[in-house]
């Protein structure tokens, strides 16, 4: 008989190896963390970072875990902070197939942890690909279109769980606590689309991260929870946020098959469903080499679910609006070439030109034969010509995935708004030869903002 889920998880999460780990998951866990990294940097440019400094501040007195480019807070408001940092600008990974952005709750639980405890890179890299792989592997036996259609979102339902794992593999939690930090883990799951188009989506993230931090640090102290969380058919995961889900699609080649490596990343700030709309006008725009000006319109068409959610927003109101409006991101792309953090500033999506194309020039349709982040282009130029474009995987995907140097751009874009030249250096070295890194301290002391943090106060 297969064993049940929960503990299957648990127990492959508790007694995984360095050793077990294929190299190519290795460096996708590399990828991720320093993609984290520059994105955590970049958070402190988030319109509600200052809110939720302020609540990590409150929630104890205490400084012994360090902010990604702040300074020091309690490991709690760390956590909390640096998650919230991580997905803050809406520019951070994501398992497409359960809508999911995961290092937001696994790289900050593990960082405070690895930190406290001195615990060097190579075990730190052992509980980030433990909770990547068991937040990926909950998802995927979850059957997420009807966990979808009861309105869930998968941040904060699953994410507590991967975060739990890779504080549990830290401290060294057998398979059995494991299982009950599991247990306590999704007794925290929540986060609904209720939430949608506003800044509580993200809320998710960074209180999924603290909920997985509760969660192994309650279990560690043998504090009774079920070990069968995922499958328990009254109030179980799956029974109780899908339709009983498959189980057995959670523990599928578990340890053999690596399904963290099905997590996407992310080159621009904007909506994960609109990374397929920025590959394919990038590459329509730079392969015919088409000046802003022969442009008469950008139509565009989308996945009737990506439609909905951004296919909506031609007048855009702020920063988070511009962040998830597809005619904006054309606009933007069309105008300035390029789709960085630059572009989400008031001063740039304010302008006139921008919010006159947004409205004017670009036209955005649903498409029945599209699905998920699929996307067809066509640009009509002023003298009648067509030029079109289909994305079906965009850059950063599985299918097309980016380079190190792709990501190292990202985190070098980024960094220098918090970190001078040399830190931004070692920083790159220290998780290039992450093994080799004797205490996670090191990192987390590099990381640490030289002029002024978000106030906490």
């Amino acid at each position: 008989m297969a064993a049940e889920a929960t503990e299957a998880l648990a127990t492959f999460a508790a007694t995984l190896r360095y050793e077990d780990i294929p190299e190519a998951a290795r460096e996708h866990c590399r990828k991720l963390l320093l993609d984290a990294l520059a994105c955590g940097l970049a958070g402190h440019l988030g319109d509600e970072t200052g809110q939720v400094a302020a609540l990590a501040g409150a929630l104890a007195q205490s400084r012994e875990s360090s902010v990604i480019g702040g300074e020091r807070l309690s490991l709690a408001g760390a956590t909390l902070l640096n998650a919230y940092l991580v997905t803050a600008v809406t520019m951070c990974d994501v398992h497409r197939p359960t809508m999911t952005h995961v290092t937001p709750e696994v790289v900050p639980a593990a960082l405070a942890i690895a930190e406290r405890d001195g615990s060097s890179g190579r075990d730190l890299l052992v509980a980030l690909a433990a909770g990547l792989e068991v937040t990926v592997r909950i998802g995927i036996g979850l059957d997420y279109h009807a966990f979808r259609a009861r309105g869930w979102h998968g941040p904060g339902v699953i994410g507590p769980f991967g975060a739990a794992a890779s504080v549990a593999r830290l401290r060294g939690l057998d398979g059995a606590a494991t299982a009950r930090a599991f247990g306590l883990a999704g007794s925290q799951s929540a986060g609904t689309f209720a939430a949608w188009g506003t800044p509580t989506v993200k809320f998710h993230q960074c209180r999924g991260a603290l909920s997985g931090l509760l969660a192994a640090l309650l279990a560690e102290q043998d504090f009774a929870a079920t070990r069968a969380f995922l499958t328990a058919k009254d109030g179980g995961l799956y029974a109780s946020y899908s339709n009983g889900g498959r189980p057995e699609l959670a523990t599928e080649a578990l340890g053999q098959a690596w399904r963290l490596q099905e997590i996407a990343l992310r080159l621009w700030p904007s909506a994960s469903l609109l990374q397929g709309l920025a590959t394919a006008l990038f590459a329509l725009l730079e392969s015919h080499r088409v000046a802003t000006e022969r442009v008469r319109a950008i139509r565009i068409g989308l996945s009737p679910a990506a439609f909905d959610m951004h296919g909506k927003l031609p007048q855009y109101k702020g920063k988070f609006d511009a962040l998830i409006s597809g005619h904006y991101a054309a606009a933007a792309i069309l105008h300035d070439r390029q789709l960085t953090l630059a572009q989400f500033e008031p001063a740039r999506y304010e302008d006139p030109k921008l919010r006159r194309a947004a409205v004017e020039l670009v036209q955005i349709a649903p498409q029945p034969n599209l699905s998920g982040v699929e996307t067809t282009v066509e640009v009509e130029l002023q003298d009648g010509s067509m030029l079109r474009e289909r994305c079906d995987h965009p850059r950063g995907s599985p299918e097309l995935p980016v380079s190190w140097d792709d990501i190292e751009r990202k985190f070098r874009t980024y960094a220098p708004s918090r970190l001078p030249p040399g830190r931004i250096d070692a920083i790159v070295d220290r998780i290039v030869r992450l093994e080799e890194l004797a205490s996670a301290r090191e990192l987390m002391e590099l990381l640490r903002s030289a002029g002024p943090a978000v106030s906490a106060a």
